[in-house]
Order: structure tokens, then sequence, then C-alpha cells
């Protein structure tokens, strides 16, 4: 299972400086020393926080003083399809790989993005159970999920990534890495009717928790830490049985500014950058950067061990016919997959 199996953490608080609200409106640091280049990252929801960082300290090393950015961020399979359809992008990073395979198709990314030492991925996470402060109901499980009168908050599949890792971290629990696709699909069935709100994006969904909806929530750990760093009364178990959350990330072949693109995604895997991930609750695809660790579920398993996201992908989230859109119709759930260009 390779990287399945890594510990990683950070140290202590990297020292960086304030400013980073410039990078949003485009007005980073700049040099006399040469042009000035903007560059466009189309991002999901989760990690804005993280990248304002990032981008801060790309702009302080000599690769990147000359660059501006500007930055989108939404749910993952909105953005993707963005671009897709002329939202302008430089750099795209998203929750899972079918958002990046749809750009290859389209001609948009190189069909070798993923080649390289982390095969693309520039983070890890896990799917968890987030709760109440205290977990007043003790939910741990993916059975706890189904008791009476339990509310559970997670993202629209057909406009979310973070739901689509939902759904599948919760059908490989239950089906056994898939050994048993009816177990699978029954708890889905059986989950979905608990579920009381579908957000487009899983950092919308987090805001729909601590707004006080629901009685669990399905969530990226990454957004569960992100929501304790930042006050909120949020608990979180890791389930026993989990999936490997793999980011995926590219730059794209219409870039008009590629040195400057690939400079950037360079830095992204660089230990300093890695540690301002984890900093962020993400699990680091770089090896050694130190600091507390993150722990490995006993039954953490992969997209591969269930099959592969091109057939996933078809099986689970067509929207006509995969088992999601089933399970979505029969409670009235939007299943619609129409492109929001500029999606913040």
């Amino acid at each position: 299972m390779g990287r399945t199996t890594r510990t990683v953490a950070v140290l202590a608080a990297l020292a960086l400086a304030g400013g980073i609200a410039a990078c949003a409106n485009g007005s980073g640091s700049g040099s006399s020393a040469g042009p000035e280049v903007t560059l466009s990252l189309v991002a999901y929801s989760t990690p804005q926080a993280a990248y304002k960082k990032i981008i801060k300290a790309f702009q302080g090393t000599p690769a990147g003083k000359n660059v501006k950015f500007k930055e989108s961020y939404g749910g993952s399979g909105d953005q993707s399809r963005a671009v897709e359809s002329g939202l302008k992008a430089d750099i795209v990073a998203f929750s899972l790989e079918p958002d990046i395979t749809r750009l290859v198709k389209a001609g948009l990314v190189a069909g070798d993005w993923n080649s390289g030492e982390h095969n693309g991925i520039v983070t890890d996470s896990v799917v968890v159970i987030a709760t109440r402060k205290g977990n007043p109901k003790n939910l741990k499980t993916w059975d706890d999920l189904l008791g009476s009168g339990v509310q559970v908050i997670t993202p629209n599949p057909f406009t979310s990534g973070g739901a689509r890792w939902n759904v599948l971290a919760a059908y490989g629990a239950k089906s056994k890495n898939g050994a048993d696709k009816v177990a699978g699909v029954t708890y889905l069935a059986s989950l979905f009717p608990h579920v009381s709100v579908q957000d487009n994006s899983a950092r919308a969904s987090l805001q729909t928790f601590v707004g006080g909806k629901g009685d669990a929530m399905l969530a990226y750990e990454n957004d569960s830490i992100f929501a304790q760093q930042n006050g909120q009364a949020l608990d979180y178990t890791i389930p026993d049985d989990t999936i490997l959350i793999e980011n995926p990330i590219a730059v794209t072949k219409n870039s008009a500014h590629q040195a400057e693109a690939k400079a950037f995604l360079d830095f992204l895997f660089t230990p300093t950058v890695q540690k301002i991930f984890a900093e962020n609750g993400y699990r680091p695809v770089v090896q050694g950067v130190g600091g507390p660790s993150f722990p490995t579920p006993p039954g953490l398993f992969t997209i591969k061990d269930l099959g592969g996201w091109s057939t996933l992908n078809k099986d689970f989230f067509d929207p006509a016919a995969g088992v999601m859109a089933g399970i979505e119709q029969k409670l009235g759930v939007a299943t619609s997959t129409s492109p929001s260009p500029g999606s913040k």
C-alpha cells in the first residue's frame, strides 16, 4: 500500500510574516528585477488557508519574488468543470484524481501529470467522523451514524470531491474493501436518509456543521483540525476502517507562464511547504518533516483497493446511472454537474 503506512507530521509553527491577504487580490510582492506575472490557482475549497501561507512563502523566494496570484476556491468537481468550460487556470489543485483526469481528456493537462516521484499527489488525509465537543451522542463508528434521530452532514457528491471520498470511505468500510459490494451499497442507502444538508463543498459543510446543524459530519481530517485550530467546539474520531485521501495537483498545458507555474509546483514538495500543509492538518507526502505524528488507522485502505477511480467514478458517481444518483434521486437531491465558472 506504499504511502498508506506513512506517519508524518509537522514541526512547530513556521515564522511567517503577515500580509498574506494581499495574495487573494493579486497584490503580492513584486520587484523591478524582472517582469511580474500573475498565476491563476484554481483549487478545491479546504486548502485555502494553507495556500495563503504557501503563496506568501513562495513570494519570498527568488523564483517567486515577481509572481502574483489570482485564487479561486470551491467544490472540486465544480472547479474542474469550470476550468474545462473556460475558467483560466495555470495550476489546478483538486480533491481527487478524476477532476484532473477530466482536464487531461479536455487537452488542458498533460497526460503524464502524475509521473513524478509523488505521482502528482501533493497532500494526503483521511475521512473522519466529526461531532460536537465531547461527542454527546457517542458517535464513533459507521454503524453509529444510522442511529435513530442521528443527523449527518456531508456535501453533495456531484459537486464536491470531499463528498466522494466520504461516500467511498463508508462504502469501503462496510463492503470489506469492496469484497461485498451489496453490503456497502446497502449501507449508503441507509446512511443518506440521515443526511440533513448536502452543501456544494466540504468547506461549506463545515460551516453548516459549526453553525449548529447535524449531530455528526463526515469530513476530511484536515478540515476537522482546521475547525479546532479556529476555536470551533468540535471533536473527531478516525474510524478503524477509513480511506486514504490523496489530493492531486497539476500545471495546465495552456498556462502562459509555464516556468513560474512549474516553479510553484516544485515548491509545494519542499519540506518547508509540506510543514505548512501539516500545520493545516494535511498529511504530508514528503517523509521526515518531523513533529507529532498522525495516527494510522488499522483498517486504512486506498482507492486502488476498491478498484480504482475509473471504475468507481462510473459505478458510483455517474449522474444518470451511478449508485449515488439512484440514492440521491429517491431523496429528491440534485445530481446536476453543471459548471460554475469562477466559483469561490
